[in-house]
Order: structure tokens, then sequence, then C-alpha cells
């Protein structure tokens, strides 16, 4: 693996403990350019996780709390009046930062949710018609408490589109319970160290865009898309946002290995990852007690790169 990338992975396991696959799929999120979804239940580390990963790349990050009196300019901000200047004045709002987490975004209002949509997709905001750029690099990092927990409602289809990637964290193994325990007294976000500085990081991902991809992959790429559409179980397949993001996932992956080209074994590794939440299975489906990820392993068994 690249040794900076391991080294960021080293360090924010330093404060979340046994999840270093969990940490490598979203440091190679950010490596895509990409946004992230975590869904799990409260108290396995999401949170700690997104924190850490700022802290050991040099990112400026903000948290925000989504609850159901968050407002859209509290996202993107606002203008107000400045009597002094007689003029008025945009006042930023908390996406203005490299790194901005969205906790338990699905506890607030749709129209709030909303408001982050121009935000994930071009990286800019537009408050009385005047757009306003973010700081690049600029990543969401969003939390998601399980549909059904107290105040939750389930994120439309457009939100999870833009989403590069939906991980779970899932609860610690016994001996990293264990870990957790006796280290109680000293998990501080002060333990990490910072390992890459934002101009490297932004070099990182240009190495990560132009990686070199055979046409067969493409292909690969392509029938894998295309099966999602054509399965009777499947109600929504994948989109071509769908197949650009499995790409730039991948891409990032075979970057962190330290490989100069993609493989096939490159887009299994993710595949799960980026499409799990972009897939809708019809009813019936659902009744039969069938699962996404189940389709999707049917699906890369049956087709192979040529």
């Amino acid at each position: 693996m690249n040794t900076e990338l391991e080294q960021v992975v080293t360090e924010v396991g330093k404060v979340v403990k046994g999840k270093d696959r969990v940490i490598r799929k979203v440091l190679a999120a950010v490596l895509a350019g990409g946004h992230v979804l975590l869904e799990d239940i409260p108290g396995v580390g999401k949170t700690t996780l997104a924190m850490a990963l700022g802290r050991s790349m040099e990112l400026e990050y903000r948290r925000m709390q989504f609850t159901p009196d968050v407002l859209p300019s509290d996202i993107a901000g606002f203008t107000m009046y400045n009597s002094v200047t007689r003029e008025f004045e945009y006042k930023p709002g908390a996406v203005f930062c490299n790194l901005f987490l969205a906790d338990e975004l699905n506890r607030t209002s749709s129209k709030t949710q909303s408001a982050l949509l121009e935000v994930m997709e071009e990286g800019r905001v537009t408050v009385d018609g005047v757009t306003h750029p973010l700081p690049d690099p600029f990543t969401v990092i969003a939390t998601e408490n399980p549909f059904g927990s107290s105040g939750t409602q389930r994120l439309p289809q457009s939100q999870l589109d833009r989403f590069l990637i939906c991980l779970n964290m899932g609860y610690p193994s016994h001996d990293a319970a264990i870990d957790i325990l006796k280290n109680s007294a000293r998990t501080g976000l002060e333990q990490v160290q910072r390992v890459l500085t934002v101009e490297r990081l932004m070099e990182l991902r240009r190495q990560a865009e132009t990686l070199h991809v055979e046409d067969n992959i493409y292909d690969y790429l392509v029938r894998l898309t295309e099966a999602t559409r054509q399965d009777p179980r499947i109600a929504l397949g994948v989109s071509p946002r769908g197949g650009i993001a499995l790409l730039k996932m991948a891409k990032a992956t075979a970057l962190m290995r330290g490989g100069e080209y993609v493989v096939p074994e490159d887009v299994l590794a993710v595949i799960d990852d980026v499409w799990r939440h972009r897939i809708y299975l019809n009813p019936r489906a659902r009744a039969e007690g069938m699962n996404v990820s189940g389709i999707i392993m049917q699906i890369t068994e049956r087709i192979h790169a040529v």
C-alpha cells in the first residue's frame, strides 16, 4: 500500500479501533473526490472517524448536528444588511471548510437536506442569486442513524445518489472492544498526528484521477451497470453517475494499494459500497427477503472482465 496513505490509516486507527477496512474505504472516497455516508447505530465511532481523518490530513473541518430546527441558511449562509456600509453582505454557512461532517443527516427536514444537493454536486452555494465557490478540496461525510430510529426519515434518492459510497461501521470485534475499554481514558483526537498536507492530498487526487484504465475494464464496468438495469428483481438500477462513481473508487483503491493501473479486483473491492445505496429492489424481491448486497454479489459472480 502507498506508505503515506497507510500512515493516515494508522493515525486514524489510534482512535477508531479495529476498523482499518472502513478507514481505508473512507480515505479512498476522499482521494476520489467523493462524499461518504456512514450508516449505523449511534456510538460506534462514525463521528470520531470523520474528525480524525480531517485532523490527519490538515483539513479544516466543521461539524453540524442536524436536528429538525436546522435551516438551509445555517448550511449555505445568508445575506444581511450592514447599516454601517449600507450594503448587503454575505455571511458564509457551515459548509465553507474542507471536510464537512453532517451528523445525523436524516434527522433534519427535507428542505434542509436539499440545501446540500448543490453543495455536494457542484462544490458551491448560491444565495440570493450569487454563487460562492467552496474551498478545494471539499468532502461531505454524513452520518445516518438506521431508519426507524426516533426522529429519523428516509433520505431521498437524489440525496443518496450524491454520496460516492455508503458504509456501515458495525460493532468492534471482541479484541478491539477490549482495546477500547483499556484505552478509554486517552482516546482524544490529540493523539492523531498530521500526515498529509492539503497540497499533497490534492496531488494524490490528481494521480488517482489520471490512473490508467484499460478498455476491457471500461467494458467490464458498463456490463455490470447494465446488469443492474436488466435484473427483474431490481426496480431501480445503477445510473450513469453510479457507473462513474464505481470507476472513481476503483482508481482510488488501485492508487492506495500502490498500483499503476486498475484491475478487476479493485472494482470488486468497492462495488457493494458504491452501489448498495443506489439500487432499489421491487416489492416482490423485498417480500421474499432478498437484499441488495446479495444481488450485487450474484451479478459479479456471473459477469467477468475479459
